[in-house]
């Protein structure tokens, strides 16, 4: 074989390698990031964290997170928003959700004898709706508070309401004339007399109260894209889960459960979520979680819904410059615009403000209230 096909075969050779390598770093570079095998553990959890069972939280890891990403780098709010956050003050009304003036419009049925709670409970109307708002019972217990009707119990007077408002809109004619057709009906059943509200006044309260809800509500997203390598499902949900987030109902959605501290008037009651991460549910559900491809995750918060001292903006901020540091990625809003940290500082003062201006008409984030205004 002469030099000159020696030559030619070596280049040719060099070229088929050139194409091959080329090849195999292009499919690696396409491929969505993978989730770590959980025996490898977390190199941002020390040892005694990673086996501990109790409810995970950002303290563990905070101190440690690294501040590359781009335009964006966690500041002191990351240090406050791990620490443990103090037990929101809750009182037996509030949490239970009861009739409140201030969002809804009540009816007062007085008995002529003294009835049971069985007798009530077998009245109730068959759906607690009236159109899209709900439509609630109490009775006077003996010490003069106001509860859902229990059996055993003996009550002289009962009241009726149904929500002013609603993210549905405000309380309508129609409505409110179904309300009155509904407590009658029970005031009639137990033999009672019913005491009801003007309905001009109900529906100027209404308007009142839906205007307001309208000019103070705030749903919060953050959308946190790729960079350039996309992630698999597995990737998004065990970094998620480092931080504490758990499986939600619908696939594709994981949610920040409460760190406070919980009251005894809590227990039994459904978990109340601070943040909920979103991402494609078909890639969730997808029979090889590791060949999907997810190019952008979203961040939420709920403001009306989440108390203030849960200190959810500043969570959330942490969270979301943690995982785009982790996961490569860049933080926007909902029009794909980049959030530098000047945004993010505007946003949370902005959200000071709301937050003011909710406690100041008697309806703080996080109270039973609120959380039924905004629902």
């Amino acid at each position: 074989m002469s030099a000159l096909q020696i030559g030619l075969l070596i280049a040719g050779l060099l070229v088929l390698a050139g194409v091959l390598a080329h090849g195999w770093w292009t499919a690696r570079r396409g491929r969505p990031r993978l989730a770590e095998p959980e025996h490898r553990g977390w190199p941002y959890l020390e040892p005694h964290h990673a086996q501990s069972t109790s409810a995970p939280s950002l303290t563990p890891h905070a101190p440690q997170v690294p501040v590359s990403h781009p335009g964006i780098e966690p500041d002191a709010s990351w240090a406050a928003a791990a620490q443990d956050v103090p037990a929101v003050p809750t009182d037996r009304r509030l949490q239970h959700n009861h009739l409140d003036p201030l969002i809804d419009v009540l009816a007062t049925i007085e008995l002529e004898l003294p009835i049971s709670g069985d007798a009530v409970l077998h009245n109730l109307p068959a759906t607690r709706r009236v159109g899209s708002k709900p439509f609630t019972v109490e009775a006077q217990a003996d010490d003069g508070t106001w509860e859902q009707p229990q059996p055993g119990q003996q009550y002289s007077l009962l009241q009726t309401g149904v929500q002013l408002a609603n993210r549905a809109g405000a309380l309508n004619e129609l409505e409110y004339s179904e309300f009155v057709l509904k407590t009658q009906a029970l005031a009639d059943a137990l033999g009672g007399a019913v005491d009801l509200p003007d309905m001009l006044d109900a529906m100027a309260r209404a308007r009142e109260l839906d205007g307001f809800a309208q000019a103070h509500d705030a749903q919060l997203n953050i959308t946190l894209r790729a960079s350039r390598t996309a992630w698999s499902a597995g990737y998004v949900q065990q970094l998620a889960t480092r931080l504490g987030f758990v499986d939600g109902v619908l696939p594709g959605r994981m949610v920040l459960p409460r760190v406070a501290g919980q009251s005894p008037v809590l227990a039994g009651l459904p978990q109340q979520a601070v943040l909920t991460l979103h991402h494609d549910p078909q890639a969730a559900t997808s029979a090889d979680p590791a060949m999907t491809a997810i190019r952008e995750v979203t961040l939420s918060l709920d403001v009306p819904q989440v108390p203030r001292a849960e200190r959810p903006y500043e969570r959330l901020r942490a969270v979301a410059t943690h995982l785009a540091q982790q996961m490569d990625g860049r933080l926007g809003d909902d029009a794909g615009r980049l959030l530098v940290v000047e945004d993010l500082d505007r946003i949370g003062a902005e959200l000071e403000s709301l937050y003011d201006a909710l406690e100041a008409h008697g309806l703080p984030a996080g109270s039973s209230a609120a959380r039924r205004l905004f629902s």
